[in-house]
């Protein structure tokens, strides 16, 4: 067994889960650090710490399959004797914390969501109220994550996250604009936006939608070149983000809106409170005003009692909209939702093959659409090198789910975090080849 030794203690915490996580995380580690703490994210135990924080993830089967295999890997580790203290945060052990205090006791301690302050005491460490907007980045130096709200109040039949994250609230825009204004002061040079559900922004605290106004300030702040939009609802959607985002250069032509489907029986069940001619005026309505704009959306194939013609209207829909980028979910029956009270009716096989259907479809799409832009220059910001080459992202694409340029790296030269012109010379269905022609 380890003996407790005076040096100082290191704390490493693991993330799971979504890029919201990844932002509490950061948090944590900020409040850990200016407490006099070691800190260390995503570490092995090559990194020596003595304290470890699973921050949780609850959100579908598989992602809380994840988060409690995470938890009981660290909890033989503690049983061992290699570490001190195991202590469980996040979406997982919000939802789950009485099932999992009595199924894994090694756990010192669970903590929801919302309970930060709760879990920096149990650490010996005070809340410092004066941090707010500061963050100890575990993304690239030149990008980061800008949680604009928490919680959700939309009332999708399939979704747990109000369950984990409760109702919606909104961070000032003079708050926002001040850890915008940290964070570039730190290197960064894009943000990404980031919300359970972005464009409910300002309606809790300004009694009206705010997003359009935050994305003017935002572009305010010196040293930001890109801001970037993930996770709108598209039901209600207030369209003065595409008047703003048409306004604003450093607002990248680049909405990330998940649509979850497009049959109108399959959408009434989902309580998604939009139908599927009204899902085409808007993205009508958004390609016309922002010409070029890049639209991701994210689909849920295997929805209870979704049929074969209710799937292939999802595909046809597919393929008319043509989306730029597209990420498919399938459907995980969640205790707690109304969605739960139907019966769970699709075959995880049927789920499976119906996802690749989609992909196969969109597959074509990218293709298509990346062979458009041989030839063409465009403005990169590269974030790693990777197997003889500099990997970057046009303003088309978000870091770890969109398309990404290559170019050679005994060819061509840039600093990581910085901008270049690059002339794309190939194209696959989701990378791009292509050289610099200029720095930015």
């Amino acid at each position: 067994m380890k003996t407790k030794s005076h040096k100082k203690d290191k704390v490493n915490v693991v993330t799971l889960g979504c890029s919201k996580n990844l932002v509490d995380s950061e948090v944590l580690m900020t409040q850990l650090k200016h407490n006099d703490f070691d800190v260390v994210h995503d570490g092995s135990m090559d990194d020596q710490p003595n304290i470890v924080v699973v921050n949780t993830c609850g959100f579908i089967d598989r992602a809380k399959e994840e988060s409690i295999n995470t938890i009981l890997e660290y909890a033989a580790v503690k049983t061992k004797g290699d570490i001190d203290k195991l202590y469980v945060t996040g979406c997982l052990s919000q939802r789950y914390k009485d099932e999992l205090e009595e199924e894994i006791p090694e756990v010192d301690a669970y903590f929801g969501t919302l309970e930060l302050p709760s879990l920096l005491a149990r650490l010996n460490a005070d809340y410092k109220h004066e941090l707010l907007g500061e963050r100890v980045l575990s993304t690239p130096m030149h990008f980061a994550y800008l949680k604009i709200s928490e919680g959700c109040n939309r009332t999708c039949s399939f979704c747990a996250i109000p369950l984990m994250r409760g109702k919606h609230v909104s961070k000032t825009i003079e708050n926002l604009v001040k850890e915008a204004k940290y964070l570039a002061k730190n290197g960064v040079k894009e943000l990404m936006l980031i919300a359970q559900e972005l464009t409910y922004y300002g309606l809790d605290i300004y009694k009206e939608r705010k997003l359009a106004e935050l994305l003017h300030a935002l572009a305010q702040v010196e040293g930001i070149d890109w801001i970037r939009l993930h996770y709108a609802y598209p039901s209600k959607f207030p369209r003065d983000i595409f008047t703003a985002m048409k306004a604003e250069p450093k607002v990248c032509n680049y909405l990330d809106i998940p649509l979850q489907h497009a049959n109108n029986d399959v959408l009434k069940r989902m309580r998604r409170q939009i139908t599927q001619e009204e899902t085409k005026d808007l993205i009508q309505y958004a390609r016309t005003t922002v010409p070029g704009i890049t639209i991701r959306t994210t689909l849920l194939v295997g929805f209870p009692g979704e049929t074969e013609e209710e799937f292939e209207d999802l595909c046809e829909f597919v393929r008319e909209m043509k989306f730029d980028r597209v990420g498919v979910f399938t459907y995980s029956h969640e205790e707690n939702t109304s969605a739960h009270l139907l019966e769970d009716d699709v075959p995880e096989t049927l789920k499976q093959e119906r996802a690749s259907r989609i992909m196969e479809i969109q597959q074509d799409i990218s293709l298509e659409k990346n062979e458009e832009k041989i030839g063409k220059t465009f403005k990169v910001l590269f974030d790693r090198l990777e197997g003889g080459y500099f990997v970057g992202r046009t303003e088309a694409d978000s870091p770890e789910v969109d398309n990404e340029v290559l170019v050679n790296s005994q060819e061509n030269y840039v600093r990581i975090g910085d901008f270049a012109e690059v002339e794309i010379m190939e194209a696959r269905e989701y990378d791009l080849m292509g050289r610099v022609v200029g720095k930015n």
